[in-house]
């Protein structure tokens, strides 16, 4: 899904609304294929946190690394994960990314930079703080950026790296989806700093956006990736956004009230930039036109998976085992 920058206003938001888009149907698609037991393991969506990743990929380039989360399909799609890998990876099919091996929570592919999602809350943050300092030292303009949510904020190792990356200059940027909750529980009951009082104590500078808003996203995340490049020191961009499903695909949400979950619809990034897409004139039919392709993709994606072979038990212990000799 990596997309060419786009000059022109319509075309860009355009562009942003395809990536969304993107993510929002092949995760609608992983909901039914899961319900129907297609998928092994366990699915965290991230529908309604499109507009994150979308605008923050939309200044990035092949160059540039990012590490993900449990809830990392979008960071993932939005980083121009191949549609066909990815489908055959959650499906456990031996033609995935991983050979079916990583499933849900373990895409990766370090030849776009994607170097993995992490069902380890917070692991995601120090392996990019590895890769900002191989940037670094090698002398390049490339940046990475930590996807993590707000239940991380009391992880040990984000400290751990905020100060690092400080002391360091590192290029990073600490993209924190912000959503409100902590698996179950509201993030406030379990973390009394905000991310901005600790970004204050390592002298990050921090911002704060709208998560649902793709362009205000787009443009806050342009303005921190140029700093990174520009050689002054790590970012931290905090995103309020809003979680759709529950933890994980099957969870009832009994904990969340029924207003807020009937309020949802309200703040869909989606729904918002077609919006935005009809106020500068743009015809329904090429929007729907984009939708259609779309799911032509994904349907043909899902068809090939369905098709690929099952792993081998063999070759993957060869992975893991080394038969003892003599």
């Amino acid at each position: 899904m990596a997309r060419e920058p786009k000059n022109d206003p319509t075309d860009r938001l355009l562009s942003l609304y395809e990536g969304m888009l993107t993510i929002r149907q092949a995760e609608e698609r992983l909901k039914a294929l899961f319900a129907d037991g297609e998928v092994p393991g366990f699915i965290h969506l991230s529908i309604g946190q499109e507009a994150v990743p979308v605008g923050i990929s939309a200044s990035l380039g092949p160059a540039d690394t990012v590490a993900s989360n449990h809830r990392g399909h979008g960071h993932a799609l939005a980083k121009g994960i191949d549609l066909d890998g990815f489908f055959a990876e959650i499906m456990g099919r031996d033609s995935g990314l991983c050979r079916g091996r990583g499933g849900s929570m373990h895409v990766a592919d370090v030849s776009i930079g994607m170097l993995g999602a992490n069902g380890i809350v917070g692991a995601g943050l120090p392996i990019t703080l590895g890769s900002a300092l191989a940037h670094k030292t090698r002398g390049t303009d490339a940046v990475a950026v930590a996807y993590f949510g707000d239940g991380a904020l009391a992880e040990g190792v984000l400290h751990e790296c905020l100060n690092i990356a400080a002391l360091w200059a590192l290029p990073m940027l600490f993209a924190c989806e912000n959503n409100g909750w902590s698996e179950f529980s509201p993030t406030d009951r379990q973390m009394k700093a905000s991310l901005k009082d600790l970004a204050a104590a390592f002298s990050i500078p921090h911002v704060e956006v709208d998560g649902n808003d793709v362009e205000a996203v787009e443009a806050a995340a342009a303005e921190c990736i140029a700093a990174l490049r520009r050689g002054d020191g790590p970012r931290v961009l905090e995103c309020r956004t809003t979680r759709v499903r529950g933890h994980f695909e099957g969870d009832r949400q009994d904990y969340r009230s029924p207003d807020e979950l009937a309020g949802l619809a309200a703040t869909d990034p989606i729904a918002r930039c077609r919006a935005r897409l009809a106020e500068l004139g743009v015809d329904a039919n090429r929007i729907d036109a984009i939708a259609e392709a779309i799911d032509r993709r994904v349907e043909q994606a899902v068809a090939n998976a369905r098709g690929a072979p099952e792993p081998s038990f063999a070759a993957a212990a060869a992975d893991v085992y080394t038969a003892a000799e003599g």
